[in-house]
């Protein structure tokens, strides 16, 4: 027995999860980088460890430590992509599922144009992904929007928000549409009911 021909095997991850790099290039507050680990909290208390307290972003915002803030450091993909994708081509993967920070190419979500370290962030490793003949999967919302949109805009019940995703998915299309032929527009959809804070 084998896979069919053309099956994608691969792997995934997601930008919140694997780049680090939370506060470089330009890149803005995202709502995963005030999350806090919290190793105290029976695991199986689901409402306790995603709550996020108005109070708890504040001291987020001024503590600059990554030690319960794992998503700040993940395994930092943001500066070794290309040893890590080496690996992953080693392992023969065909498809790599990635996320794209919100956060990198708009930093508050509100801005009319991308910044341009993230946008050559991103052109970089989908350049390499292709280079290495992994197909790129790519998310655009894996439970990361800006912090700003959360806090000025209550997120997602708000319009507006909504308005300036879709400017940040046009952005994404044009600028990485020649590397990228796969996309998916939310990871976990019901996330938005389970993490309510995303």
């Amino acid at each position: 027995m084998g896979f069919p021909k053309g099956f994608l095997w691969g792997g995934a991850i997601a930008a919140n999860q694997a780049e680090g790099a939370w506060n470089e290039d330009g890149k803005g507050w995202s709502v995963e980088d005030v999350v806090t680990f919290k190793p105290k909290v029976d695991v199986k208390d689901y409402k306790a460890n995603v709550h996020t307290s108005l109070d708890g972003i504040k001291a987020a915002m001024v503590d600059t430590d990554t030690t319960y803030y794992a998503k700040r450091r993940g395994i930092d993909f943001y500066h070794h992509y290309k040893e890590d994708l080496a690996l992953f081509k080693e392992m023969g993967f065909k498809v790599l599922r990635v996320s794209i920070a919100w956060t990198r190419l708009f930093p508050t979500g509100e801005e009319e144009t991308p910044n341009p370290a993230g946008v050559a962030f991103y052109e970089e490793l989908f350049g390499e992904m292709r280079r290495l003949e992994i197909e790129p999967l790519v998310t655009l919302s894996h439970y990361e929007m800006p912090l700003h949109l959360a806090l000025e805009y209550n997120g997602w019940a708000d319009r507006r928000v909504i308005e300036m995703f879709v400017r940040f998915c046009r952005v994404c299309f044009e600028r990485f549409g020649k590397y990228v032929k796969l996309w998916l527009n939310f990871n976990e959809i019901d996330s938005l009911i389970r993490h309510s804070f995303t």
